[in-house]
């Protein structure tokens, strides 16, 4: 059976022997597999050869991550003793954002940005009564992702007043509004990134005044895409909708100046100009980056440290001065 692709991101691991270079992967992604289908509940191990990734998505509780690797996980140990360490310190169960099993198990409920970095479990344990003590350290990076946010960015033009004239700017303030109202109903919002106005030399022509608008129209999150994913009332189905209604406004407005009798007016739409480009975005401090992360290559992944992404981009920008997970400054 398929997994989910949050159960793909959170499960599948990342590495290869050191010495061979074989892709250990796929042992592991196996017996996370059947730990699913007996216990709901995700179950990842770690290795001694190689930092293991995990993904956990924001506000949302971490899978099962085992102080064991695949080796000793059938086996019986005695007398263990395991002792977790994260980017703050030592772990224990009295942190209300962290729960650690008898068994060395560590799980995340509502994972934070602040809770990605490196993490390291150390384990003192016997096979055999009689025998010394064994010791071994497993290493774990675990990041937080949300999945990219959406939008589309709106350019439109318009016959325009003289370049200096007020009436544009009140003009694209109107604009604005009407444009909103539009798509008010569907929790969406649209706001104006930038207005310019140019004087554009017309093939065989003298010059005009054209007014430059960029919009974003964005669709919020309601309480109803959590009740409705992937239907009519989640975001995506939203946002294209509220696409449908401004391409329906403006051709509208050909349509009924074409039918007026009335000269035009000196500020007009100018036929032909609307694009609206689906633009893909990150939180600040998040970024897409499949050559970091190719087991989760179209998530929102926490900025490492020597990264940061300042805004609503889509990548994490490299930064040498930056220590920490989820810089939004450089």
């Amino acid at each position: 059976s398929q997994l989910s692709a949050d159960t793909y991101w959170e499960i599948w691991l990342n590495g290869r022997d050191a010495k061979t270079g074989i892709a250990l992967k796929s042992q592991t992604v196996q017996y996370s597999r059947s730990a699913e289908s007996r216990s709901n509940s995700l179950k990842i191990v770690g290795s001694i050869l190689f930092p293991v990734k995990v993904y956990v998505k924001l506000d949302h509780s971490s899978p099962h991550i085992l102080c064991v690797t695949n080796h000793l996980r059938n086996s019986e140990l005695i007398d263990p003793v395991f002792r977790w360490n994260g980017p703050g310190g030592y772990l224990s169960s009295e942190n209300s954002s962290v729960q650690i099993s008898p068994t060395g198990t560590l799980i995340f409920g509502h994972f934070r940005s602040d809770l990605s970095g490196v993490y390291t479990c150390s384990l003192v344990y016997k096979l055999i009564a009689a025998q010394p003590d064994k010791r071994l350290t497993i290493k774990y990076l675990i990041y937080a992702y949300s999945d990219p946010q959406y939008y589309y960015e709106l350019t439109v033009q318009y016959h325009a007043a003289p370049c200096n004239s007020f009436h544009n700017t009140s003009f694209g303030k109107a604009l604005l509004q009407i444009l909103s109202k539009l798509v008010a109903d569907l929790s969406c919002e649209i706001s104006l990134i930038k207005s310019e106005c140019h004087h554009v030399k017309m093939q065989r022509g003298g010059l005009q005044n054209e007014m430059f608008f960029t919009f974003s129209v964005t669709c919020l999150d309601t309480e109803n895409d959590k009740l409705c994913p992937q239907s009519p009332c989640d975001a995506p189905h939203r946002l294209y909708k509220a696409k449908d209604l401004i391409e329906r406004f403006f051709k509208k407005e050909v349509e009924l100046r074409k039918k007026s009798s009335e000269p035009l007016p000196e500020i007009y739409y100018i036929e032909g100009t609307l694009q609206m480009v689906w633009v893909d975005r990150c939180y600040p401090g998040y970024g897409v980056n499949a050559v970091r992360h190719p087991d989760c290559p179209e998530c929102c992944v926490i900025c490492s440290p020597r990264s940061y992404n300042p805004s609503n981009g889509i990548h994490c920008l490299q930064c040498d001065t930056s220590l920490i997970y989820g810089a939004t400054t450089c």
